[in-house]
């Protein structure tokens, strides 16, 4: 190809998230040439505006609020608010940093160029790559559309970056820590954020048009979840739906120097008053900017991209994956559906196990899940039986002083296989890989029985739910 090397690829990845990355990444193990399009920070939105400065937060938070129960103290006292406010947002950055500056390496060792600017496709083989001052074409035989989402935000809210936000902007509120907060939206990250804020001692009014947080997830976890923000003082607006927010002046009798003020009213009639006013209620496609048109595709309402089991959209040569293809939208998920969509276009072997894909949820605290919830096999008639092991009763669970975690196993009443997992509590999105490999081999309950697990440990947790369950496959 000679003098056109760097302008025409075996592969162009538009968007360097965990789907584009693995993607570009698996290519280029395979041989190919490879450009990765990046609108603004090499990672996308996973890496510097979601998963990793949010799971950042979330372990900032723990530590600095005492994540210990065998010292019985609460380091957080040790500081002023504004100065934890500081750590935390201080922790965040340097995570992030190191994790861009560890792309960026990534990308240069595999000789994977970059191009930083704003995609748009001329033709199903062409980008257009624009920058603040300039401009450049590229070609490719392979194009992966790997863009992620943004957060809905409606016309009618009067977003501001400072008092009201979406998680896309929340580090940019450069003004310190704020004592109350609303939350609006109890999908995945407003439930993450919301909990977080409760453990730094904000006060938290969440509202969910739904009559449940995170919907998806097994009833009696949800429920669990749903008792301890309350019990640490979280208040949950179930089944609500906000009609109005606008920015006030403070009522009489706030306390002095108070600023401005968000108000938001419900449709019920209900008005709620906060310092903050985080919204997270959906998120769309990045696809405005595409041109998608151009290349005989086409997004939703909602900026999403149609594909097969193969991330192949109706243009073969074009792949999406990642958060444009819509649920489960999870970086674990995405980076998967990156690598194998890149082995699709390749022609190179590669197995995907959608139905054994967990799901993290980093709520405080944590619930992770793998296979069917007890409603899904009630309604597919599938008889079951259930297992289950409480933190309290295991003495990893006593020593981390985790009372309310527990682990719950989904066992086939007559084959005796392990049909799901179920987990909330300390290190759940570690537990659930367990039940994933045994899950992978078909395992049963059985193998748990006898299987033997160091002590003490959380891992313990799966045998006496297994030997919970067997007793009762065994009626005793």
């Amino acid at each position: 190809r000679g003098a056109n090397a760097m302008r025409h690829f075996d592969l162009a990845v538009i968007g360097s998230g965990p789907a584009g990355q693995k993607a570009a990444i698996q290519a280029a193990k395979l041989g190919k040439s490879v450009c990765v399009v990046e609108r603004t920070a090499l990672g996308g939105g996973a890496v510097n505006t979601g998963t990793i400065p949010s799971k950042t937060l979330r372990e900032a938070v723990l530590d600095l609020t005492g994540r210990g129960h065998v010292l019985g103290h609460d380091v957080s006292q040790l500081v002023d608010r504004e100065t934890q406010f500081r750590i935390l947002m201080d922790s965040c950055q340097r995570v992030v940093n190191s994790k861009v500056n560890v792309v960026r390496k990534q990308f240069a060792r595999n000789g994977v160029k970059v191009a930083i600017g704003s995609a748009a496709f001329l033709d199903e083989h062409t980008i257009t790559v624009k920058a603040t001052q300039k401009e450049k074409t590229l070609k490719a035989d392979y194009i992966v559309i790997a863009v992620g989402s943004v957060a809905a935000k409606p016309s009618d809210i009067p977003f501001d970056s400072n008092l009201i936000f979406t998680a896309d902007e929340l580090y940019e509120n450069a003004r310190g820590a704020a004592r109350s907060i609303i939350v609006v939206g109890g999908g995945v990250i407003g439930t993450e954020y919301a909990s977080m804020a409760t453990r730094f001692g904000i006060s938290v009014t969440l509202v969910e048009g739904r009559n449940r947080v995170v919907d998806f997830v097994d009833i009696e976890i949800g429920e669990t979840l749903q008792y301890h923000l309350r019990q640490t003082g979280m208040t949950l607006r179930l089944g609500e739906k906000v009609l109005k927010v606008e920015v006030i002046d403070p009522p009489p009798g706030s306390r002095p120097g108070s600023e401005k003020m968000v108000e938001a009213t419900l449709e019920s009639g209900k008005v709620l008053r906060a310092d903050r006013l985080l919204y997270s209620v959906g998120r769309q496609g990045a696809t405005g900017e595409l041109n998608l048109g151009a290349a005989g595709l086409n997004a939703d309402q909602r900026g999403r991209i149609a594909v097969n089991e193969n991330y192949q959209t109706v243009v073969d040569h074009v792949y999406a994956c990642g958060d444009v293809i819509g649920f489960p939208a999870l970086a674990a998920t995405s980076m998967e559906q990156g690598r194998v969509g890149c082995c699709h276009m390749f022609d190179q072997p590669a197995e995907s196990l959608p139905h054994l894909f967990p799901y993290g949820i980093y709520s405080i605290p944590e619930i992770s899940m793998i296979g069917k919830t007890e409603e899904q096999l009630t309604a597919e008639a599938v008889p079951f039986e259930r297992g289950v092991a409480q933190y309290k009763e295991i003495s990893r669970g006593q020593i981390l002083g985790d009372d309310i975690g527990m682990l719950k196993l989904l066992a086939h009443q007559k084959t005796h296989e392990i049909l799901g997992v179920h987990i909330i509590g300390t290190g759940a999105t570690e537990l659930i890989h367990i039940g994933q490999a045994v899950m992978a081999t078909n395992g049963t309950v059985d193998y748990l029985v006898n299987a033997v697990f160091n002590y003490p440990t959380l891992a313990e947790c799966y045998k006496v739910a297994a030997l919970n369950a067997l007793n009762k496959l065994r009626g005793t």
